[in-house]
């Protein structure tokens, strides 16, 4: 498909807590484009192969890749999300039980094949923004804008607490959290890379508004028509 013919595609990818998924939300809602998480598929994926009752410590990338027959993706508002049998799994995937066991499952070629070509699907028809740690080098190298968003790790461990506790947390939670993300970033590394033609935003003293603003001018001077 030439770049006249094909969808407009927006890559956002940056390492955990970054602020990835909201911003993307945000910024597909602006453009009128849909939202895909691609961390959302891994954490329905892994949710999945709990559901078999085999211990993580014995999943294969075959067992992992069965339990996700399944799943489909959904509308949410702007957003597609994962669903098991048609029934959404929002709350399901966030638990602690799939975030212990996420990093597993993300670590199977296998299975981000599986997870990249859903994500292609989507784009094949749509116009998307879609958020990750790959999104711009590895699933679309062809993206008309590509941004990676990177965070001091006390504030993206800050942040992700406020999400999660909703409330603010205490500097001895923010200490444990940050070493958590420091060293899920030591493990992501191979994974979470920046594009060359990325725009890099810190948004460690940015306001969420003020990013998804540089975004989506930047998607439209780029995209103009098929904006």
């Amino acid at each position: 498909m030439s770049s006249s013919e094909r969808r407009g595609i927006v890559a956002i990818d940056g390492p955990a807590a970054s602020g990835k998924s909201s911003t993307a939300e945000w910024v597909a809602r602006e453009l009128g484009f849909t939202h895909v998480d691609s961390g959302s598929l891994y954490r329905a994926v892994t949710a999945a192969a709990l559901r078999t009752g085999v211990p993580a410590a014995e999943w294969t990338p075959a067992l992992v890749l069965g339990a996700a027959d399944d799943i489909t993706l959904v509308p949410d508002g702007h957003s597609l999300v994962p669903a098991f049998e048609g029934a959404p799994m929002t709350d399901e995937i966030r638990g602690a039980i799939v975030n212990a066991a996420v990093p597993r499952v993300a670590r199977m070629s296998a299975v981000r094949a599986w997870v990249n070509d859903r994500i292609r699907e989507v784009a094949r028809a749509r116009n998307v923004v879609v958020d990750g740690r790959d999104m711009g080098t590895a699933v679309f190298p062809e993206a008309d804008v590509k941004v990676y968003l990177v965070a001091d790790p006390w504030e993206r461990a800050k942040r992700r607490l406020v999400q999660h506790l909703r409330r603010l947390p205490t500097e001895a939670e923010i200490a444990a959290e940050t070493d958590r993300l420091v060293h899920r970033d030591a493990a992501d590394a191979t994974q979470s890379v920046q594009a060359r033609d990325a725009l890099l935003i810190d948004t460690t003293h940015l306001l969420q508004e003020e990013q998804v603003a540089r975004i989506v001018a930047l998607a439209r001077a780029a995209l103009g028509g098929r904006g």
